[in-house]
């Protein structure tokens, strides 16, 4: 703008600070220079999209030999037909009282009495089959049972045969402390002698379908009876809670596992039992001899999809079937058959009958396979295999099972790809549970052994979550779920892993472009030092650098707070200094290249280079950490900041790489703003002028306007005033008003003001008809604009200082000038009043604070001049 000029000449100020009635309060000088100095935007880093799915995509850090292979052979022999019983290492906590053992008349020895082994061995040939079996059975569970979790013994419990089960409840210590509540069970023991003989009429109503809708009917209860059971935070012994008729509820319980065994309970297991077995017979083992003798593929898929809907009718899905060995047998062989869609149906019944140990690895490992294939995702649409691997995910055991979970979660990365898949992981609480997966490992310590093993599944499953992020649900449970600090907890205790930093990183990328989650990582403050600690461990790393300066670039774009936490974080600056010097090298050798390899007369690439892409987003960084005052003038006053800044406008032309150009004289620009001893920019100001010479004769309009502007904040040194008058640069700017571009006016006619504080240019407005120009872009922009319109009249103002005659001075333009300020200063006329109140009253503060009183002065001299009359004295701008 112009100087003001008193009694004492003071300074002039920048042409973009405007001048108004009163002297303005720090915080509006504050807010106003926020305005003009302006954050820059980017594009998100790009990744693209892996020709193949792998576990580990390309380029991972991981050595062939230190991961999980992608590829691997799978065959029937890969599972084990025998599965084992799984033992776990939970002791159960021991009762309060000592058990009293009860002695039984030889009647009841088969059924309660704990099985003591026999005097010789003969004693064991005399033992029934029958007999036997339970005895070895009950000594083998008596110990697991003491192992294993209550909720876990009850499933294994439940699978026995009724003698069975009943043996080892007797066997179990809690068990033989309750029986003092009990009367001695004379007429229910012998009810444990497995009565095999069914009547023939009883058999006959059975496969008629009656009994086997009464079995239907019975397993939905007992599975009813079963969940509550189950959720009872108690823990109780798992034998089925039937009360006899006629027994007093009245009696005595113990305040341990609490259970109830009488004859109706265990006379019902055994008919249950026998119900299942003719279902065995007449609905899953014909499909069983199917899948055995069929060769064709098309119809072997539809006997496992008919097997499937069977054991889903029947209640034999999971653990308690206790024929699954046998139908597990069959479907195991089938693995070796080359065909996906049949994998897929065998995949989704074995996950669905619980395996576990090595059958889940094989099995997971099988899942993973199909899911390779993109061509499968529509099967896998169609036949749910997402709800057997979620429900993997949901219920096994993180440490026990890790390298089948490691397949699982692989295989649902694949499905993320898939857009319809993508969607139904969302509305199923994938996020959820990746998120609980992710907070259980990060409880897991460096020192640990599992601590590696679980890096390659937070590989899988930051890469699920990654996809996840581009769906607006997603987003919100992610935001809503406390994602960010378990991010960050996973960064911090995975610095070393890159993988798993790339990822999670570009989680932040994806996300930090959205204001409410930016905000919320914001709002971290153990972000900053972890992306520092990022930056300077992993510096040629390209696509994790450009990532995290991208991060960074959003949180500083809105936020002062941000700002101020990264700059004191120790060695922010230098961080940013050091990874510039490092990225300009390398494009500069890059460069260096393709000139020399003759490619010179070849059109550079279109999209910015790699080393370009980072120094972009880096300059980014300080851009926008130029917006708050105090960190803007100490970046001002860093010589090493401003050299690099100049570097890219001497070696790189807006050709080259434009946004790379552009963005570094935009922050030249911000970084020019402020007035400090010792200023970088001021020191430099004529070889950065030299600098933006050649951008402002460049056929790029976008970088002719950024040139401008800072040629606007620098026009307030008489050396640059000099400079663009010795250069012919102030008929450029005159030229400029006639581009009808609103910016590109507004910084023309800054440089154009800031040259007119000097008396001596004042009648370079008079060559290239610049008067008429101002008075142009006055009629064209001024009602929709006026803070321009000011900037104009201040223009006129200083360039007719020493006005002796309106139409000497105006020329021909004097009329025109005076019908149109008469009709601005018109209230009525000049103020839109069709817009909405709230931008209708923004506007008539500009107008009332910034133009009018401008302008009426103007007017006034204009008018007092018209007929020649004496000089009126006024004080200029």
């Amino acid at each position: 703008m112009q100087a003001s000029k008193n009694k004492n000449t003071e300074k002039a100020e920048p042409f973009y600070r405007l001048s108004v009635p009163k002297q303005k309060t720090s915080s509006e000088i504050i807010n106003e220079a926020r305005n003009v100095l302006r954050t820059l935007s980017t594009r998100r880093p790009f990744t693209p999209t892996e020709d193949q799915r792998k576990l580990f995509g390309y380029g991972s850090s991981r050595a062939p030999q230190n991961r999980p292979p992608s590829v691997f052979s799978l065959h029937a022999s890969s599972f084990d037909l025998a599965e084992p019983r799984s033992v776990s290492g939970v002791r159960l906590s021991p009762l309060d009282h000592k058990p009293i053992p009860v002695t039984f008349a030889k009647d009841e020895e088969c059924s309660i009495s704990f099985p003591k082994p026999p005097a010789d061995a003969a004693g064991v040939r005399k033992v029934g089959s029958v007999r036997a079996r339970l005895f070895r059975t009950s000594q083998e569970n008596s110990l697991s049972a003491k192992m294993v979790p209550p909720d876990q013994s009850e499933e294994k419990l439940d699978s026995e045969e009724p003698a069975m089960m009943n043996n080892l409840c007797r066997t179990n210590s809690n068990c033989v402390a309750e029986q003092r509540s009990y009367t001695p069970f004379n007429d229910e023991s012998r009810l444990l002698i497995c009565n095999e003989h069914i009547s023939r009429l009883e058999r006959e109503d059975f496969l008629k379908g009656t009994a086997g809708k009464h079995l239907l009917h019975l397993r939905r209860e007992r599975s009813v009876n079963s969940d509550s059971r189950f959720a009872d935070e108690k823990q109780q012994f798992p034998c089925d809670q039937m009360k006899k008729p006629g027994t007093n509820s009245s009696r005595p319980r113990s305040t341990g596992w609490k259970r109830r065994v009488t004859g109706l309970e265990d006379e019902t297991r055994i008919n249950e039992s026998e119900e299942e077995e003719i279902f065995w017979h007449k609905k899953i083992l014909p499909i069983l001899h199917e899948l055995e003798k069929e060769e064709n593929v098309e119809k072997l898929c539809l006997a496992c999809t008919k097997l499937y809907q069977a054991l889903n009718e029947g209640n034999m899905l999971g653990k308690r079937f206790k024929r699954r060995s046998v139908l597990l047998k069959t479907l195991y062989k089938l693995v070796d058959i080359d065909s996906d869609p049949l994998c897929l149906k065998l995949a989704k019944i074995i996950l669905a009958m619980k395996v576990d140990r090595n059958n889940l690895l094989s099995v997971c490992k099988l899942a993973f396979k199909i899911c390779k294939n993109e061509k499968n995702d529509y099967l896998i649409q169609s036949d749910k295999l997402l709800d057997c691997l979620l429900e993997v995910l949901r219920t096994e055991d993180l440490l026990k099972n890790n390298e089948a979970l490691l397949y699982c979660m692989g295989a649902i990365k694949f499905m993320s790809g898939n857009a319809v898949l993508l969607n139904e992981m969302v509305n199923k609480g994938a996020v959820e549970m990746l998120l609980q997966i992710m907070k259980h490992i990060n409880n897991i310590k460096e020192n640990d052994t599992y601590f590696s093993n679980l890096g390659h599944l937070l590989v899988q499953l930051t890469a699920t979550l990654r996809n996840l992020a581009d769906l607006p649900p997603a987003r919100r449970l992610l935001m809503h779920s406390g994602a960010v600090s378990e991010l960050c907890v996973a960064l911090e205790q995975r610095m070393d892993d890159k993988d798993v930093c790339t990822y999670i990183v570009r989680i932040f990328s994806k996300l930090s472009s959205y204001n409410d989650f930016c905000a919320a990582l914001a709002d971290c403050s153990r972000c900053y030092i972890l992306f520092l600690a990022l930056l300077n461990k992993h510096q040629k790393q390209q696509d994790l650098v450009i990532r995290i300066i991208f991060v960074l670039g959003n949180l500083t774009a809105k936020n002062d707070q941000a700002r101020e936490q990264f700059f004191k974080e120790k060695g922010s600056v230098n961080t940013l200094i050091s990874l510039f010097q490092t990225y300009y090298k390398l494009d500069l050798n890059t460069q260096k290249w393709y000139c020399e390899g003759g490619e010179e007369g070849k059109n550079h690439p279109k999209h910015p280079s790699e080393a370009e892409d980072v120094l972009i987003k880096l300059i980014r960084v300080l851009a926008n950490l130029s917006i708050h005052p105090g960190i803007g003038a100490a970046l001002a006053a860093a010589h090493r900041v401003v050299e690099l800044l100049v570097t890219v406008l001497e070696y790189k032309s807006v050709d080259d790489c434009e946004e790379l150009v552009i963005n570094a004289a935009t922050t030249i620009n911000n970084l020019s703003y402020y007035k400090v001893k010792s200023s970088a920019v001021q020191d430099k100001k004529l070889h950065i002028a030299e600098m933006l010479l050649k951008l402002l004769m460049s056929n790029n309009m976008d970088g002719v306007v950024e040139a401008v502007r800072v040629f606007g904040n620098l026009s307030q040194y008489h050396e640059i005033c000099d400079f663009i008058v010795q250069k012919k640069i102030y008929k450029f700017m005159i030229a400029l008003l006639d581009a009808k571009n609103q910016d590109l006016c507004f910084s023309a006619c800054g440089v154009l003001l800031n040259l007119t504080v000097d008396k001596n240019n004042r009648a370079l407005l008079m060559e290239e008809g610049g008067i008429g120009k101002l008075v142009d872009c006055l009629k064209d922009f001024g009602p929709a604009d006026w803070q321009l319109a000011c900037l104009i009249c201040k223009t006129l103002w200083n360039y007719s200082e020493n006005i002796t005659s309106a139409a000497s001075c105006f020329g021909e333009d004097t009329d025109t000038l005076l019908v149109l300020l008469t009709s601005l200063l018109d209230e009525k006329l000049a103020l839109d009043h069709s817009l909405d109140r709230d931008l209708r009253d923004y506007q008539k503060l500009y107008w009332e604070r910034e133009f009018k009183p401008v302008a009426e002065k103007l007017l006034d001299r204009i008018q007092s001049h018209q007929s020649f009359l004496p000089t009126v004295t006024i004080t200029p701008f």
